[in-house]
C-alpha cells in the first residue's frame, strides 16, 4: 500500500493506471474522512460518460504526484463495483430527541444514495473544464 500520508494530496483528475502502467482513468473523488485521517479508497472514472468504480485502499499500489498505480490488471479494475456515496448521517442526542425520533433511530435503516451527477457536468469535470470562467 502507498505511503499512509501521501493520500491527502490526491487531487480529482489525477491519472490512474493499472500495476503494467496502461491508464484506466481519472480521480473524481477520494473516499475517506480527512479530519480523523482516514482513507478509505478512491473513485475512479475510466470515461466521460462511465460511472465511477470504487477503488479500495488496499489496491492502491503507489501515489506519485498527478498519478496513482493500482495494484490490479485492467480486467479486476473493470470488475470493480460502481462507486456509490455514502449516505448522510445524523446523530440524535437521547435527551433531546423525541420518543418518535429515538424509535425511528433504532429502526431506521439508512441506504447509500447514488451520487447523481448531471451528464452535462460530467463530461465538463472529466475534460477539466468544470468551474472555469
Amino acid at each position: 500500500m502507498a505511503d499512509p500520508v501521501s493520500w491527502l494530496l490526491i487531487e480529482p483528475r489525477w491519472t490512474v493506471v493499472d500495476a503494467s502502467g496502461e491508464e484506466l482513468g481519472r480521480v473524481e473523488e477520494v473516499t475517506g474522512d480527512s479530519n480523523a485521517d482516514i482513507f478509505d479508497g478512491l473513485s475512479v472514472s475510466s470515461s466521460a460518460l462511465g460511472r465511477p468504480r470504487y477503488v479500495p485502499a488496499e489496491k492502491i499500489a503507489s501515489i506519485e504526484q498527478g498519478q496513482i498505480r493500482l495494484a490490479l490488471d485492467r480486467a479486476a479494475f473493470e470488475a470493480l463495483g460502481e462507486y456509490d456515496e455514502p449516505a448522510e448521517s445524523a446523530e440524535i442526542e437521547g435527551e433531546k430527541a423525541s420518543v418518535v425520533q429515538r424509535v425511528e433511530a433504532d429502526v431506521e435503516h439508512v441506504t447509500p444514495r447514488q451520487r447523481e451527477v448531471p451528464l452535462v457536468r460530467r463530461v465538463l469535470e472529466w475534460f477539466g473544464l468544470a468551474g472555469r470562467r
